[in-house]
């Protein structure tokens, strides 16, 4: 598990004129939450945070100004629904020896039957160490023929690692290519649904 250290700057100013001139001037708005204390309104460098939330789970290692540093894990991820840009982040404070829920990329090994498509979840819910959150989990494949699914359940997951998502979700579905045939009654059966024109 990768971990940024970043510094964070206090912020006192609030509202929507206040946070686009933070991010005017390349900074992002964000606030720190959790274990009980208050939360801290801070501006962090808007390159340095991009480049760390580039990776999913990342642990944020703020060095604040009093010259105390707080180990944290970006919870929720404010972005510009056109643009993309980060616009806000909350912060959650964790301690290095505690297990936090998070959501990890699922990756499939192997190859399944040939000619078959594979349906796989993006993420799967987790319980794990903040220290040995995974990057991935790889769920293998390797031969498995057309209709075969695997649950959560199901996944061999890394020492520490527990499973947080319900073990009956499916996290892989081997399936059958659609072929002209099968496509052909449907878009009929669509066509045949669709009002007349007047």
């Amino acid at each position: 598990m990768s971990e940024v250290r970043i510094d964070a700057q206090p912020r006192d100013e609030f509202g929507k004129g206040a946070a686009r001139r933070i991010r005017r001037d390349g900074n992002i708005p964000a606030v720190i939450y959790g274990h009980g204390t208050d939360p801290i309104h801070i501006t962090l460098p808007g390159r340095d945070l991009t480049r760390a939330l580039k990776q999913q789970n990342v642990l944020i290692q703020l060095q604040l100004s009093d010259g105390k540093t707080q180990l944290t894990l970006p919870k929720s991820i404010q972005r510009d629904p056109l643009r993309q840009i980060i616009e806000h982040v909350d912060l959650v404070v964790i301690n290095a020896n505690e297990k936090v829920i998070v959501e990890v990329p699922v990756i499939t090994v192997g190859s399944a039957e040939p000619g078959s498509l594979v349906e796989h979840a993006d993420n799967l819910t987790v319980l794990a160490l903040a220290t040995n959150i995974p990057t991935s989990i790889e769920v293998d494949i390797a031969g498995l023929p057309i209709g075969s699914t695997i649950h959560a359940s199901d996944v061999k997951l890394p020492e520490g690692v527990e499973l947080a998502a319900d073990g009956d979700v499916s996290v892989v579905h081997i399936v059958a290519p659609q072929t002209e045939e099968a496509a052909a009654p449907a878009a009929d059966a669509a066509a045949d649904a669709a009002p007349a024109e007047a």
